[in-house]
C-alpha cells in the first residue's frame, strides 16, 4: 500500500502530470489520426504547466494551507511563554530531506525545509528546558538516517545529547505519528514541520492520540497583502509551491477517506 500510494501520487503531481499530457498529445498528434485529441492534450498540458508555475496561482494554492496555524511568536526577555507551549514536554521534528557528504557539517547536509525545522525546534527547546527533542527520519541502507543528521545539527546548535530521542523506522507521516504515540502516549508536545505540511501532519498526530501543539516553520508565501506586479511572473519555485499544495490536498483526502482524521 505504501509504494502504491507513492506511485499514484507521483503521477498526479503537477510536473509529471503536465509532461504526461504533453507526451500523449504529441503521440496522438504525430502518430495517429486523432489529431484533435492530441491538440487538446497539448493545450491542456501547456496551460496547466503555465498555471502551476505562476507565482500568483501557486501562492493562491498554498497560502490557505500555510495560514491554518500561526507561527510561534518571537520570545521576548521577561515575557511569559504562551501557556499552550509551556506545557509541552516534547518537541517533535518531522523528517524531511538531506544529502550525504563526508566531512560536511550536518546543517549543510540538510534540505532547506529540514534546516528550518531543526532550527525552529532548537529555538523552542531553549525556552523549554525540561522538554526533549524527538527527531524523526529513516535513511538509505548503509548511510546515516535522517534523524541522525538532524541530531548532529541539534548538537552543533547546543542541544544536550541526553535531550534527544531518535525514531529512524517511520517511512511517512502516518508512521511517524503512530511511532510517537507508542513512545510518549498522550503527553503534550510541540509539533514542528513545514507550514504547508502541518495541517495534515497535525490531523494525523491528533488522530493517533498524540496531544500536539502545531508549530509551523519555513513558510513559502509572504504575509497577506496587496498583489505586486512581480507576482504575475513564472519560476521553478512557484512550481514547487504548487506541487506542495497539490500533494498536501491529495494526502489529506487519502487519510480522510481511510478515516484516519
Amino acid at each position: 500500500m505504501f509504494w502504491l500510494k507513492k506511485f499514484v501520487s507521483f503521477w498526479l503531481m503537477p510536473l509529471p502530470l503536465c509532461l504526461t499530457l504533453l507526451t500523449l498529445g504529441l503521440i496522438f498528434l504525430l502518430l495517429t489520426r486523432r489529431t484533435r485529441l492530441g491538440r487538446g492534450l497539448l493545450i491542456t498540458g501547456v496551460v496547466l504547466l503555465g498555471l502551476f508555475s505562476n507565482k500568483l496561482v501557486s501562492t493562491w494554492l498554498v497560502r490557505p494551507i500555510e495560514a491554518t496555524f500561526a507561527a510561534i511568536p518571537e520570545f521576548v526577555a521577561g515575557a511569559a511563554i504562551p501557556a499552550e507551549l509551556a506545557r509541552c514536554r516534547y518537541v517533535i521534528v518531522l523528517g524531511s530531506g538531506h544529502h550525504h557528504a563526508t566531512g560536511i557539517a550536518a546543517n549543510n547536509q540538510l534540505s532547506e525545509s529540514a534546516l528550518a525545522r531543526i532550527t525552529e525546534a532548537v529555538r523552542l527547546a531553549r525556552i523549554l528546558p525540561q522538554a526533549r527533542l524527538i527527531l524523526l527520519g529513516a535513511g538509505e541502507e548503509g548511510y546515516p538516517s535522517h534523524a541522525s543528521v538532524l541530531e548532529r545539527a541539534a548538537l552543533d546548535l547546543g542541544v544536550s545529547p541526553d535531550r534527544i530521542i531518535r525514531i529512524e523506522t517511520a517511512r511517512d507521516t502516518e508512521d511517524e505519528a503512530n511511532a510517537v504515540r507508542r513512545l510518549i502516549g498522550d503527553a503534550p508536545a510541540a509539533l514542528v514541520t513545514t507550514a504547508w505540511h502541518l495541517p495534515r501532519s497535525a490531523a494525523l498526530f491528533l488522530g493517533a492520540g498524540v496531544d500536539v501543539l502545531p508549530c509551523p516553520t519555513n513558510f513559502t508565501t509572504p504575509p497577506q497583502g496587496g498583489v505586486k506586479w512581480n507576482e504575475f511572473d513564472w519560476d521553478v519555485a512557484s512550481l514547487e509551491r504548487s506541487t506542495a499544495a497539490v500533494r498536501e490536498r491529495l494526502g489529506y483526502a487519502w487519510v480522510w477517506l481511510r478515516r484516519k482524521v
